[in-house]
């Protein structure tokens, strides 16, 4: 059985941490996705906010040694922070000034040397990178009940309904840009406020786990008195609107991936939910028949919303996939991605740099435009896993895997209820995904994804065992 003690009331660090980093998700969710230049320095700036409460946490004496152990887990970043800096100390490339334009040479150095392109960028993508894990982390350090986490947790989603309303109808107005036409973009894969759509997927496939995983954990209602007595109806009804967003956005990955969620959303909520629709005094056939007709309707809505994007974009996949047919391979793709592995292996320990592949890359790229054969640019190399090679080496890589690997090890005696379990399920859906695709690349869903994460670790280590289960690690 678990003894430890349930506080009475948040303490005021809980509070601020649950503030700070419910603000954190909003706000950076609405800044573009955080893939505006310009805002990424507020960005960091209220992400440092989070490092001064993550030593505010350590400093506090009274806080349950459960809760303090976490900082354990930030080892891989320290270290990885120690990488940068290092790499800094050793700059790759040397400016040239040649009739007032600013020219970037390589320098040669050795492969198993730390250095980096650009320190300027490094240290830049570092302190936003550590805004957002130590931000994060403070879940981990501070909260102390599982009702914190679910407020928090319920913010983020009604913001991502928010989002997906907004979206909608700014699509449905054919606008030309984001808020309206206000903001110019680049192409017109935008979103709600996502610069392009299949990040607004991951985003959403995200917080589409904190969703159902709540809507689950409330289907038995207030006390249990029926499907009908709590807020899982209105979950229900969000989650709705944000996986109509999906494939209205034009994102046909993410649209498979909220596919894999619907799947495991329906083999781990049903027996729940209908049990507590018969409690609400609904039959089983009619319990059955009810959630048939809602399944139905949520398609029929999904066509009528999107149908005209589902086609357009069912049409270019078939065309691509006949090209990817006659050529034998994944084209493009294909070539961007070997491009990306041969400058993997120039600096396989270290990498070139944290954030030097836009500097780096065109060194390696042997692509050229059909039309008039100039280089094609590229800033992301379409999949985060080998950008991470490419800029952090092997070393880089293999810590970051560790900093979210410790979490889990040190939470794998807990009990993963359906929050967790569906909080997991779209991290891990997200981090797959980024072998084929560049999901961190989106600013909000690097937050997110650590946001979720945490959050999930946490509540499982919150969360009592059965009894004779042991203790949680």
């Amino acid at each position: 059985m678990n003894n430890r003690p349930r506080p009475s009331a948040p303490a005021t660090l809980e509070i601020l941490v649950s503030a700070h980093i419910a603000l954190f998700v909003v706000g950076v969710s609405w800044a573009f996705g955080g893939n505006a230049d310009w805002v990424r320095t507020p960005i960091s700036i209220w992400g440092s906010f989070g490092v001064f409460l993550t030593v505010a946490a350590l400093v506090t004496r009274n806080r349950d040694g459960i809760h303090r152990s976490a900082i354990h887990w930030a080892w891989p970043v320290l270290a990885l922070n120690a990488l940068v800096a290092a790499s800094c100390l050793t700059p790759g490339f040397r400016v040239l000034d040649h009739g007032g334009d600013k020219y970037l040479l390589p320098v040669r150095i050795d492969w198993w040397v730390p250095s980096v392109a650009r320190s300027d960028v490094a240290l830049r993508a570092l302190w936003l990178f550590d805004g957002i894990y130590f931000s994060c982390l403070n879940i981990a350090l501070v909260v102390s009940r599982r009702s914190t986490l679910r407020v928090i947790l319920a913010v983020a989603v009604g913001n991502a309904v928010a989002l997906s309303i907004f979206g909608t109808v700014q699509k449905l107005a054919a606008s030309t840009g984001i808020f309206f036409g206000q903001v110019a973009t680049p192409h017109m894969q935008f979103f709600a406020s996502f610069v392009y759509d299949n990040h607004w997927g991951a985003f959403i496939i995200l917080m589409m786990g904190a969703c159902i995983g709540l809507v689950i954990r409330y289907a038995g209602g207030k006390r249990g008195a029926g499907f009908f007595r709590g807020p899982a109806l209105a979950g229900l009804l969000a989650a709705t609107l944000m996986g109509l967003s999906v494939p209205f956005s034009g994102s046909r990955a993410c649209t498979l991936l909220l596919g894999v969620m619907t799947v495991l959303a329906v083999v781990r909520g049903t027996p729940r939910i209908s049990r507590a629709l018969r409690i609400s005094g609904i039959a089983p056939t009619a319990a059955l028949a009810v959630m048939v007709a809602t399944a139905i309707l949520a398609f029929a809505s999904v066509w009528v919303i999107a149908g005209d994007v589902i086609e357009d974009r069912a049409a270019k996949t078939k065309n691509q996939v006949a090209e990817i047919w006659s050529q034998g391979g994944l084209g493009s793709r294909s070539m961007l991605y070997h491009d990306t592995l041969r400058m993997a292996r120039d600096r396989i320990l270290f990498g070139w740099g944290m954030g030097s592949y836009p500097t780096v890359f065109p060194l390696y790229n042997l692509q050229e435009s059909k039309i008039d054969h100039l280089p094609v640019i590229y800033h992301d190399a379409h999949s985060d896993w080998l950008q991470s090679a490419a800029e952090v080496g092997l070393i880089g890589t293999a810590l970051l895997g560790a900093s979210a690997a410790l979490p889990a090890l040190g939470a794998r005696k807990s009990r993963a209820g359906p929050i967790p379990y569906f909080l997991i399920a779209g991290c891990m859906l997200i981090a797959a995904y980024a072998w084929i695709e560049f999901p961190f690349g989106n600013v909000a869903v690097v937050l997110s994804w650590w946001f979720c994460y945490f959050a999930a670790i946490q509540y499982m280590r919150l969360t009592p065992l059965p009894e004779g289960a042991g203790q949680p690690a």
